[in-house]
């Protein structure tokens, strides 16, 4: 019971720590929790189905390094069509939300990919019980690449067992783009 307190204030810490901010509208201005609950209460009167996506991603910054988390929001809207008595769907958009911050030690390459996929999973966590309400799918995406060639391969294996570990569903490049593509823009100031 004292280490999930303890794991739980430690994620407190990390997550205050970081500015959330809506993508192209600025800082949210509420908890994380009451914003994203916001936009799903949206989206759910609409009838609009959601996927949630989280993705971190780093680069070097100075003498440290600087991490972004990045919620995707996926919306899809029922085309009215049913296919053997379930609903279809297409696809319109995805609301970003991102969280960024600047650590100042220099990790090894495996530690930087553990310390992404725990910020994703540290995320997670904080919205899991608003997710499990609304029956919404969520997904990490780690921003490992499964080919030897790359640097962050050296850290699959941790990477994939840690989301494993926390029973969380999970992506890896090239199918991880709120980390490949979300998060990675957030860290080069996009």
């Amino acid at each position: 019971m004292m280490l999930i307190i303890l794991i739980n204030k430690i994620i407190e810490m990390e997550l205050k720590n970081m500015e959330w901010r809506r993508v192209n509208h600025g800082p949210i201005g509420m908890p994380l929790i009451d914003y994203l609950e916001i936009i799903i209460d949206e989206q759910h009167e609409l009838g609009n189905k959601i996927k949630v996506c989280v993705g971190t991603d780093s680069q070097k910054k100075g003498k440290g390094f600087k991490y972004a988390t990045a919620i995707l929001l996926e919306m899809k809207e029922p085309t009215g069509i049913k296919i053997q008595g379930k609903m279809t769907y297409k696809g319109i958009g995805a609301k970003v939300i991102s969280g960024v911050f600047i650590e100042r030690i220099k990790p090894s390459i495996r530690q930087r990919m553990l310390k992404e996929v725990q910020l994703s999973i540290d995320v997670c966590f904080h919205i899991v019980d608003l997710i499990d309400l609304y029956d919404i799918d969520m997904e990490i995406h780690a921003d490992v690449n499964p080919n030897p060639m790359w640097a962050s391969n050296v850290a699959l294996s941790e990477v994939v067992g840690f989301c494993k570990g926390m029973n969380f569903t999970y992506k890896v490049k090239p199918e991880a783009y709120a980390a490949s593509s979300g998060a990675d823009k957030l860290c080069n100031g996009g």
